[in-house]
């Protein structure tokens, strides 16, 4: 194959690009929420098995998107909130249900500090990412006149998440959004291969970004206000 040949059937794929598809879905468990001026959310991430293990980057990527959109409440990262509320909110310890918060809130020194944080909302996120299809091959060779590798490999990534918010004061679930991302990534090789990755766990995090952020922001639709 010549090189010009190469350098078409490269570009041709470029053109096509990785794609994704992403589905969110939501349910608003109670008709009043509210956060107001100077209020703090935390997002933290289940990691039940080492098979199931929601992405740090993923909940860190949900909670900048959020503070965002929600200017004036504090977004407590993760990792934090964990180190300062050791050994509550630790994977094997974390309350799974908004009644088994209570009884960490049972504990004063807990329930003093959550207060003095001012945290009104746990948002739980669960879920991951994982490889569902791979297909195609690739060869790599070197010799006395340079080396290369030629194939073509594409790959599907899905990602399935489902995310809970906790209002600290009624103890109650207030809203469960559900988000799936489907991405096709392609990895064509013509001498060089040139991945094109689809932003699967990207694209989760902005629809479950943007849709937390309706539960809690005044979007036309009586979801959310924010005093």
């Amino acid at each position: 194959m010549n090189k010009f040949l190469r350098v078409g059937l490269a570009c041709a794929f470029l053109l096509l690009g990785a794609c994704t598809t992403i589905n969110v879905d939501h349910v608003q468990l109670e008709d009043n929420i509210e956060i107001i001026e100077g209020d703090s959310v935390v997002i933290l991430g289940r990691k039940n098995t080492a098979e199931v293990e929601t992405e740090s980057s993923l909940v860190s990527c949900i909670g900048g998107r959020l503070q965002r959109r929600l200017r004036n409440v504090n977004v407590i990262p993760e990792q934090q909130f964990v180190n300062n509320f050791y050994p509550w909110f630790e994977a094997r310890t974390a309350p799974q249900h908004p009644v088994k918060l209570r009884k960490v809130l049972d504990q004063p020194h807990v329930a003093r500090r959550i207060e003095e944080l001012g945290i009104r909302y746990f948002i739980w996120v669960e879920g991951s990412t994982e490889r569902t299809d791979s297909k195609g091959s690739m060869t790599c060779s070197i010799g006395p006149g340079g080396g290369g590798c030629f194939g073509f490999g594409t790959w599907e990534d899905t990602s399935d998440y489902e995310t809970t918010i906790w209002d600290v004061r009624s103890f109650k679930e207030v809203g469960r959004i559900s988000t799936e991302a489907v991405g096709q990534s392609y990895m064509p090789a013509f001498v060089v291969p040139i991945p094109m990755l689809a932003r699967v766990e990207g694209n989760a995090c902005e629809g479950m970004g943007n849709q937390l952020s309706n539960f809690f922001v005044n979007n036309g639709d009586g979801i959310k206000r924010l005093r």
